[in-house]
């Protein structure tokens, strides 16, 4: 049996979705627009704010906040219409996520800042690096935050991250992102460890 999970309302949480047995499931550009088409369908039926969000080959980050319904509502919707076009796309048969998805709460300014600098770290911190520069990594949040004149998705909030910074940090955008280059943090997650490749740019 499943164990129930509680989440407290108006938490911030550290979701992990995993592709079962390590395999690619968000390898090429088609990819991450299903999956961030995923996102906006369920924002538009249960509405919630991100801080940060990664899609890596294999898995995928959110730093999430519930605005009313339950955080597990809004995850069956993403994963279900991601699984769903997967599957019609790729002819895939039977499950493409290894488990559950992997969700922490994130306490503080502080957890704020180490988890979402975690989640934007995530495409150098691979065994090979998967861009130069990390603002030219296209499925995250952090090029959104690098220059905040860009059009984002109306569920990443960028008017907190910046409020948070410590002392000796401009209280802006930019400097948010310079704070994720200048910290290299380590945050509790599922016990499973990545096995990435680059995605197609």
């Amino acid at each position: 049996m499943t164990e129930k999970r509680n989440f407290r309302q108006n938490a911030y949480y550290h979701v992990i979705m995993r592709g079962n047995n390590r395999r690619f499931i968000f390898r090429t550009k088609e990819d991450m627009v299903e999956l961030e088409r995923a996102l906006m369908h369920a924002y538009l039926k249960y509405p919630f704010k991100l801080l940060a969000y990664c899609f890596m080959t294999n898995h995928y980050h959110l730093l999430i906040r519930a605005e009313k319904d339950p955080l597990s509502k809004i995850m069956a919707i993403v994963n279900r219409r991601y699984s769903d076009s997967y599957s019609s796309r790729y002819g895939h048969i039977g499950r493409i996520y290894q488990k559950r998805y992997f969700a922490k709460e994130v306490d503080g300014p502080l957890g704020l800042l180490t988890v979402s600098s975690y989640i934007h770290r995530n495409p150098i911190e691979t065994m090979v690096p998967m861009v130069a520069e990390l603002a030219d990594f296209p499925y995250s949040s952090y090029p959104l935050y690098v220059n905040d004149t860009l059009p984002a998705p109306p569920y990443l909030d960028r008017s907190i991250m910046k409020e948070l910074l410590p002392h000796g940090f401009d209280k802006t955008n930019a400097e948010y992102a310079r704070y994720c280059l200048e910290y290299r943090v380590n945050v509790e997650e599922d016990r499973h460890v990545p096995d990435d490749g680059v995605p197609e740019m």
